[in-house]
């Protein structure tokens, strides 16, 4: 077996096997690269995103910040959720995993600003707190976002936030491992 080098590839070894198996896989490092082996020491909110080969989204669950032991667990426990709990949709299915596409997300600490001003959607992810205990995160570099304002309105509309709550801001970096830059 060819070894697995990129966090992409991981994702998708991880999401195939489970759809085939409904059994969560064991990620062992002797079938990982040298470059992978540091996510087994390392902790950090993760994003996994699953696309169909169309564009279209068809998964996306993450962390803000770390909940499992390392990021290698933490990707594992996403690309699950992002295929068969993501609540906008019905699980992945055996016959749709040659025509998906993977992301994985990794999250700088996030820091609070005190204006939009701050913020670019292009470098910047955000999140909306609410003084209600809700929030929405809307990752960066997402095609359909182009302004401030809609990041900042879609990810409100995320967390049910409603226009007129007094929010707290938080922006945050990524650094995104897409699948289709390894082709």
């Amino acid at each position: 077996m060819k070894k697995i080098g990129t966090l992409p590839k991981l994702a998708r070894i991880i999401v195939e096997e489970f759809v085939n198996t409904k059994k969560i896989p064991k990620i062992e490092k002797d079938i990982l690269e040298d470059n992978l082996l540091k996510y087994f020491e390392e902790r950090a909110g993760i994003f996994v995103t699953i696309h169909k080969k169309d564009g279209n989204l068809r998964g996306c669950i993450g962390t803000i910040s770390p909940v499992q032991n390392n990021i290698m667990q933490e990707i594992i426990h996403n690309a699950i959720s992002a295929c068969s709990q993501d609540p906008r949709f019905l699980p992945v299915q055996i016959d749709e995993l040659d025509n998906l596409v993977y992301s994985v997300s990794v999250l700088q600490a996030p820091e609070q600003i005190d204006s939009v001003d701050k913020l670019d959607p292009e470098k910047y992810g955000v999140i909306v707190a609410s003084s209600f205990s809700r929030r929405g995160l809307l990752l960066p570099r997402l095609e359909s976002i182009k302004t401030v304002q809609e990041q900042v309105y879609h990810a409100m509309a995320k967390g049910g936030i409603r226009p007129n709550e007094k929010i707290s801001l938080y922006r945050f970096e990524t650094v995104e491992y897409k699948e289709e830059d390894e082709q």
